[in-house]
C-alpha cells in the first residue's frame, strides 16, 4: 500500500539516505524512533509536505512522489494538531470538504456523522482554545478523516495526554482502523503505542528502517 524506494532528503546538516520499506494495505503501522531521528520528515514526505531529493514514493503501486498534497488522499494529524483557531469545531471538521466543493447537505451529513462517532457533537460550536487535549485530538482526527482518505498519518497522537484520555484515544483509533480507515501510519517515540495499536512495527535507527516483531 505504502512504498518508499531509495528515498533521500537533506535539510541542512540533517539527512536521510536510501530509505526503503513497503507497508501492506490494512496495516496499522507504528514507526518508532528517537526524537529527531527523522520520523516526522518521512511522514511529511509521504503527505507531500516535503520533497525528497531522490527516490520514489508509491501508494497502491502509483508513483505519487510529485503529486500535490491535496490529491494524495491522505489524512494528516500533526503533533500539535494545528486546528484552525479562527474556526469552530464544526468549521474545522468541514474545512477540507469545502475545499473539495462538496454539496452543503453532504457536508452537514458528514460533519454530523463524524461528530457522533468521535463524541464531539456537544462541542461543535466551540472554539479550539476551549477544548481539552483529548477533545482537540478527536477534532483533529475528524478533520483529517472528513474527506474519506485512503491513508491516515498520525504524528505522536498520544503524547501529552493523561492516562485516562490516552486510553480513550487508543480505543478510538482501534475502532477507526476497523471501520473508517484501513491503513494508518503512526509515528512515535513510545513503545507503548506499538504495543497497544500496531499490526506492523518499524524502527528508524541510524537513518535506516527496520521491521520489528
Amino acid at each position: 500500500m505504502i512504498t518508499f524506494e531509495q528515498v533521500a532528503i537533506a535539510q541542512g546538516n540533517f539527512q536521510l539516505e536510501n530509505i526503503s520499506f513497503d507497508l501492506p494495505e490494512n496495516a496499522y503501522a507504528v514507526l518508532m524512533g528517537k526524537t529527531g531521528c527523522g520520523k516526522t520528515t518521512l511522514l511529511e514526505i509521504l503527505c507531500g509536505l516535503r520533497k525528497p531529493t531522490r527516490g520514489i514514493v508509491r501508494i497502491a503501486g502509483e508513483d505519487i512522489t510529485r503529486v500535490q498534497p491535496g490529491a494524495r488522499q491522505i489524512g494528516y494529524v500533526p503533533q500539535d494538531r494545528a486546528l484552525f483557531p479562527h474556526l469552530t469545531v464544526r468549521e474545522n471538521l468541514a474545512f477540507a470538504l469545502h475545499l473539495r466543493r462538496w454539496k452543503k447537505d453532504e457536508i452537514a451529513e458528514r460533519v454530523k456523522s463524524l461528530a457522533d462517532r468521535l463524541g464531539v457533537t456537544a462541542l461543535l460550536d466551540r472554539w479550539p482554545e476551549h477544548l481539552s487535549g483529548g477533545e482537540a485530538q478527536r477534532v483533529a482526527l475528524g478533520r483529517a478523516l472528513a474527506p474519506r482518505p485512503r491513508i491516515l498519518c498520525l504524528d505522536e497522537p498520544l503524547s501529552a495526554l493523561d492516562e485516562s484520555t490516552r486510553e480513550e484515544i487508543v480505543a478510538l483509533l482501534q475502532e477507526l482502523h476497523q471501520s473508517e480507515i484501513s491503513t494508518i501510519l503512526h509515528i512515535t517515540h513510545a513503545s507503548s503505542d506499538a504495543r497497544d495499536l500496531a499490526t506492523c512495527r518499524l524502527q528508524l535507527t541510524d537513518g535506516q528502517i527496520h521491521f520489528t516483531s
